[in-house]
């Protein structure tokens, strides 16, 4: 019997070829959706998952209490893992180490060859806490020593020509002032694709403890710590028992501890008033239902032509009752249509994923493969089952629940549920494909709006680089000499990154200043004219002058810290920093130092001279391929042996929203994708209805009627089908955009066209769709569809 269904169903694949290759295409292509969907998933879901101690590996995280509610950064203080090691049993390891990204690529040099790498410091237990396997070296004994360094593989092999010759060879490391020899002791291998680390080579914690000096104290915030619980360990409770811990350290501070599983950070970043709230897993979440929705669609098209086509095969149907056929039998010769429908689409389906791959990982900027493991072809074999079912099950119930003697007499009719079913299903796919319409063109107008955004300051034509080398002992010659290079407008230094938030203390105290409240203030030292360079408005007061030798006891705040602190009148005002009098003589107007998925807060430029790690440089616009190679031979003029490289600092700042840009290409080709669907099951159903009243059609042509008129009447069913998708799909859209665009601090408003541009979007291409098959059936010779009359 088995084999006489195939037998059936690929005769039935012959016979009816136009509906078998919309069905084919459309199945096909919504399942390598659904499997691109399903490896960029699994992809995201393994970051940072696969270090041995991931269970119970955690990162310390702060909630600051500021005016009221709780912004929750990662920032701790650098004496935190050391003190929750020492007097929290719950806690085994506390390790401190700092992000790759706060001091850029730094000189590494070793047999008169220096490379620029990504450095990080990290504690001594850093290589058994996390799983990168090194190649050489003992992990418990790679960073004891404060004079050692471990590299990656690909650094020694650029350094040493061979990982094997690189362990005991002595290396030059360099960051500003700061120069230190130090002792190859381990060579770690390449980093994963799915980690969030990103680095080169590690260095003792030790050393940037000696860089801080004195800045390493509870009101400073310089270091990540991460800790390892014991077996056991009751997170909730233990979060309840730090939550008093820097408090009792430090009675004036307002800041609560509480420790996030450490591999949760990539999915689970954003937090709002002290409560997690989501991050990259929204877009899982997200895509996941959009593979949901076009698996669906591409389904609800073979259901809806294998019933439209039933007319087709009553005849089959009544035959088979008649000689005895039970109902149950036919169920299954339909189902094992369906399924072996399925199963010609996954196969092709799999095809489409190994074509389209390499420029998926483009898109993504992932490094996915298909890889034929256990848990994919499970998963094919549940897509398999679940597509089957649903797309074969209403057709089988449908054909096989005619009933013989109506169709022998041909008395077959459709009945008003079979019609409202069909109907409902394409007021259901059509409903999706305008909610995906309206998503594509609201996500490309938020990623428009920020990399348009007025951010405060002008962020074209910067370049940014670093402080290093010889230039840290002529930083004043050579600034001065850049400013006078042809096509330099002007140029400055600073130690903060300029677009990921820097430093940050509650070391700024102010008369009238309420107790009870701690605030955190963004700290960015600067030299002369940086304000100048990065074009920051000075909206009351002045910027600092080398003319006046006392600015370095000045102060310049944003207009958030003056809103924060009360003042009406700042300027002149005197404020506690550090302990130290200071006076604010400058207010900038607010910019945005740190994300957009991030509020402006208060934030102050202080002057400094020496120790600022980042040149930034303006360059005239039109002039920027030459003026680049002036700087860089000045730069090559003070640093012989170094490579000149540098960013462009709009280029960092769109590099922030990469999530998001994806998000939109992915959303504009799924969207389409669903869209092309969509119109592939409208069309074959436009096709059948044309077909099954040709009759009709050729009557009402003899009698006299216009093609137009023809037109009209097979398109009424279908328009108010598709205006009832759009009815439903607006506020439906309406609020899943809204939501979405609340996780940005800035955002564009959800304006009406939008929606309608949409709408109207929606049914212009589904009457293009009608439209097309509609009038191919109008135009038709009368003559052949009377014939038989």
């Amino acid at each position: 019997m088995f084999k006489h269904n195939l037998l059936v169903s690929y005769r039935n694949f012959l016979r009816y070829k136009s509906a078998f290759f919309i069905n084919l295409i459309g199945l096909s292509s919504g399942l390598a959706c659904t499997l691109l969907i399903y490896l960029w998933v699994t992809d995201e879901m393994s970051v940072d998952k696969f270090h041995q101690l991931d269970d119970r590996l955690y990162q310390v995280m702060l909630h600051h209490e500021e005016s009221g509610t709780l912004n929750t950064q990662e920032d701790t203080q650098a004496i935190l893992a050391e003190a929750l090691e020492q007097e929290v049993p719950e806690i085994e390891i506390g390790l401190q180490a700092t992000p790759s990204f706060w001091f850029g690529k730094m000189p590494v040099t070793a047999n008169e060859k220096t490379i620029k790498a990504t450095g990080k410091f990290a504690g001594k237990e850093f290589f058994e806490i996390f799983s990168f396997p090194l190649i050489d070296g003992d992990a418990k004994n790679v960073l004891q020593n404060p004079q050692s360094i471990a590299l990656s593989e690909q650094l020694a092999v650029s350094l040493f020509g061979d990982v094997g010759k690189a362990i005991g060879q002595m290396v030059e490391w360099q960051i500003l002032t700061f120069k230190q020899d130090l002792v190859v002791t381990g060579v770690f291998k390449d980093l994963p694709a799915n980690t969030t680390e990103d680095f080169d080579f590690i260095l003792p914690f030790e050393i940037f403890s000696n860089i801080l000096g004195e800045g390493k104290h509870w009101g400073n915030y310089n270091a990540l710590t991460y800790v390892v619980l014991t077996e056991g360990t009751d997170v909730e409770q233990l979060n309840k028992k730090l939550a008093p811990f820097i408090k009792e350290k430090a009675p004036k501070s307002n800041v609560t501890p509480f420790v996030r599983k450490y591999s949760d950070k990539y999915l689970y970043s954003k937090y709002e008033n002290g409560v997690q709230a989501g991050g990259r897993i929204e877009y899982i979440r997200l895509f996941s239902i959009v593979s949901i929705f076009i698996l669906f669609i591409a389904c609800i098209n073979f259901m809806n032509l294998s019933t439209a086509k039933a007319s087709r095969r009553t005849k089959e149907i009544g035959v088979k009752k008649a000689i005895g056929a039970r109902r149950q039998t036919l169920i299954w010769q339909y189902l094992e249509e369906a399924f072996l429908m399925t199963f010609i689409s996954i196969v092709c389906a799999l095809a489409l994923v190994i074509l389209l791959l390499p420029q998926f990982n483009q898109i993504t900027g992932k490094q996915i493969s298909l890889e034929f493991s256990t848990e994919l072809i499970t998963i094919l074999l549940v897509i398999q089952i679940f597509t089957g079912f649903v797309s074969g099950s209403y057709p089988a119930l449908y054909l096989s629940g005619i009933k013989a003697v109506a169709i022998l007499k041909g008395k077959v009719r459709n009945s008003l549920s079979e019609l409202w079913i069909r109907k409902g299903l394409v007021v259901f796919q059509f409903a999706l494909s305008v909610l995906l319409i309206t998503s594509v063109l609201v996500v490309a107008k938020q990623i428009e709006f920020i990399q348009n955004k007025n951010i405060g300051y002008d962020k074209e034509n910067l370049i940014l680089f670093l402080n290093e080398g010889n230039l840290t002992e002529n930083e004043e010659a050579f600034i001065g000499q850049l400013r006078n290079t042809p096509g330099v407008v002007n140029a400055g230094r600073t130690s903060h990154t300029i677009l990921n938030g820097g430093n940050y203390t509650t070391g700024v105290h102010w008369e009238g200043e309420n107790p009870e409240v701690q605030t955190r203030f963004g700290n960015m030292p600067v030299s002369y004219n940086f304000i100048e360079t990065l074009g920051v408005e000075i909206i009351e007061g002045r910027s600092f002058s080398k003319d006046l030798s006392t600015d370095n006891t000045k102060l310049i705040v944003n207009e958030e810290a003056v809103r924060v602190m009360g003042m009406t009148d700042p300027i002149g005002k005197s404020i506690t920093l550090w302990g130290d009098e200071v006076q604010i003589i400058g207010v900038a107007k607010n910019f945005n130092f740190n994300s957009l998925h991030q509020p402006i807060t208060p934030m102050f430029f202080k002057l400094e001279n020496e120790n600022l790690l980042n040149i930034l440089v303006r360059i005239q616009p039109g002039q920027e391929k030459a003026t680049i190679g002036r700087v860089e031979a000045l730069y090559k003029e003070y640093n012989t042996d170094f490579d000149f490289n540098y960013t462009f600092l709009d280029q960092e700042y769109a590099v922030q929203y990469a999530a998001e840009e994806r998000v939109a290409v992915l959303s504009k080709y799924f969207g389409g994708i669903a869209i092309i669907i969509s119109c592939l099951g409208i069309f074959g159903l436009a096709a059948f209805t044309a077909e099954k009243r040709s009759k009709e059609i050729g009557v009402r042509k003899a009698l006299g009627a216009s093609n137009s008129n023809i037109v009209r009447l097979l398109s009424v069913d279908f328009n108010q089908m598709i205006g009832l998708a759009i009815l439903i799909a607006l506020p439906l859209s309406y609020f899943l955009l809204k939501s979405w665009l609340d996780e940005f601090a800035y955002h564009i408003d959800l304006e009406i066209w939008y929606f309608l541009m949409a709408g109207l979007a929606a049914l212009i291409i589904a009457w293009l769709t009608v439209g097309l098959q509609t009038f191919k059936a109008a135009k038709a010779n009368p003559v052949k569809s009377l014939r038989s009359e």
